[in-house]
C-alpha cells in the first residue's frame, strides 16, 4: 500500500505537526508514505529530513490544468493507491487528478465550518471516505451541512502524538532561567494566535491572578496570525495596560515547546472552536496539571474533564477559582497529573493514529 499526503503548504501548524510526527515514525507504521505539497514552508526542512520523500508540485492559479496533469502523471508514476488530502481544495484537486484511474482519495477536516462552502460539499461528495478528528467535530459538520452519517465512509480518526519527543530533554530553555522556582510559578500555553483559540480569556485571568499578589510568570508560546494580527497585539496591549508586561512573555513560535513544557508548574489552554487539541494533549502526556475550557472537543479528549481541570468557556473568574483550588492541594494534583499521562499516551499516540489510519485505508482499498 502506498500512500500520498497531499498538503496546500508546510506551514508550522497543528496539521502539520500531526503529519511530521507521523512521517518520522514511518518505518512502523505498515504502508509506504510521500509527501506532496504546493506552498512549502517553515516545516518543509523538517518534513524533507524525514524518512519520507517530499515533493513540491506548485500550481500557477487555482485549477492550474497543468498541476492536475502533473500531479496525475506524478502518482501514476509512482504508484499510488491513495492520496490523502488535507483539505477541501486539495481534496477536490486530487479527485479531479486521478479520474479514470484506480487511485482512491481520501480527505480530513482539520476545522470547523462557519461558512458554507461548495469545496467542503464536493470533498464530502466526491471522496472515496471523509475523516474527522472528533466525534463532536463529525456531528458539527453533519448538522450544519444537514448530512447524514455514512458508516464506514465517514469516520473518526484522533490525531496523535509522538511521545518520544516529550521524553527527550535537551536542557532548560533561555526564558526559564532568570525565574526563581522556588517562589515563582511557571506557566504557560502553547498555540498559535488564531481565531480557534481565546488567548484572551487567559490573559483576563492572568489580570485577576495579579490582583491576588500571586508570583507568577506566564510563557505564551505561539505566532502571531497574518490574517488576523489583531488577536495577539489585543492580548499584548491588554498585558500592557494591565502591569503585565513583566510577568507575561509572548514567546512566538518556537521549535522547543517539550523543553518548555517539562519547565512548566500548570499549563492552561482556552478554546474557541478547535478541532482536537494537540497541544493539550502533549501538556497532559508531559504530567502538567492541566486547564482547559468546556468545549466539546476538550471535554472528548479529556474524558468530560476526567484527566483535567475543566473551567467555563470563556470564564475567567470560574478559571480563577479552579485555579486557586489546585493551589491549595497543589502536590495532590501533581500525582493526578502522572496518571493523567497514563491514559493520554495510551489514548492518543501516533501509533494508535498510523494503525486507525492503516485499517481506513484497507477499507477504502476493499471497496
Amino acid at each position: 500500500m502506498k500512500v500520498a499526503y497531499l498538503f496546500g503548504s508546510l506551514n508550522r501548524g497543528g496539521t502539520e505537526t500531526l503529519y511530521l510526527d507521523l512521517f518520522k515514525n514511518a518505518k512502523d507504521v505498515g504502508f509506504d508514505m510521500i509527501c506532496i505539497h504546493r506552498n512549502g514552508g517553515q516545516y518543509q526542512k523538517d518534513f524533507e529530513a524525514t524518512n519520507v520523500s517530499c515533493f513540491q508540485i506548485k500550481p500557477k492559479f487555482p485549477f492550474d490544468p497543468f498541476f492536475l496533469l502533473k500531479l496525475r502523471k506524478f502518482c501514476k508514476k509512482e504508484n499510488i493507491e491513495i492520496i490523502h488530502a488535507q483539505q477541501s481544495l486539495d481534496t477536490v484537486y486530487a479527485i479531479l487528478a486521478s479520474l479514470g484511474t484506480q487511485i482512491k482519495v481520501v480527505n480530513t477536516f482539520h476545522f470547523y465550518p462557519f461558512k458554507k462552502n461548495c469545496l467542503d460539499r464536493l470533498s464530502h461528495k466526491w471522496a472515496d471516505c471523509s475523516v474527522f478528528v472528533s466525534n463532536a467535530q463529525k456531528r458539527h459538520f453533519e448538522s450544519f451541512y444537514y448530512w447524514k452519517n455514512k458508516p464506514n465512509r465517514d469516520i473518526v480518526i484522533y490525531n496523535g502524538v509522538s511521545f518520544d519527543k516529550l521524553d527527550n530533554i535537551n536542557s532548560i530553555v533561555p526564558d526559564c532561567t532568570k525565574i526563581d522556582r522556588e517562589k515563582t510559578l511557571l506557566l504557560g500555553s502553547v498555540g498559535n494566535f488564531v481565531s480557534v483559540r481565546d488567548q484572551f480569556t487567559i490573559c483576563r485571568f492572568l489580570n485577576l491572578l495579579n490582583k491576588k499578589n500571586i508570583d507568577f510568570r506566564f510563557l505564551f508560546v505561539g505566532a502571531k496570525s497574518i490574517v488576523k494580527p489583531w488577536l495577539y497585539d489585543k492580548c499584548m496591549q491588554y498585558c500592557e495596560d494591565n502591569g503585565l508586561s513583566d510577568k507575561v512573555d509572548f514567546l512566538g513560535s518556537r521549535s522547543d515547546v517539550p523543553d518548555i513544557l517539562k519547565q512548566l508548574d500548570a499549563f492552561i489552554y482556552a478554546s474557541d472552536h478547535d478541532t482536537f487539541g494537540i497541544a493539550v494533549v502533549e501538556a497532559i502526556a508531559s504530567e502538567l496539571v492541566t486547564f482547559v475550557n468546556d468545549w466539546d472537543v476538550m471535554k472528548e479528549i479529556t474524558d468530560n474533564g476526567k484527566f483535567s481541570i475543566m473551567y467555563k468557556t470563556g470564564d475567567e473568574r470560574d478559571l480563577l477559582d479552579k485555579f486557586l483550588t489546585y493551589l491549595d492541594s497543589k502536590d495532590n494534583n501533581k500525582n493526578l497529573a502522572f496518571r493523567n499521562s497514563i491514559y493520554i499516551r495510551n489514548m492518543f499516540s501516533i501509533q494508535q493514529f498510523s494503525s486507525r489510519l492503516f485499517n481506513a485505508y484497507e477499507c477504502v482499498l476493499r471497496k
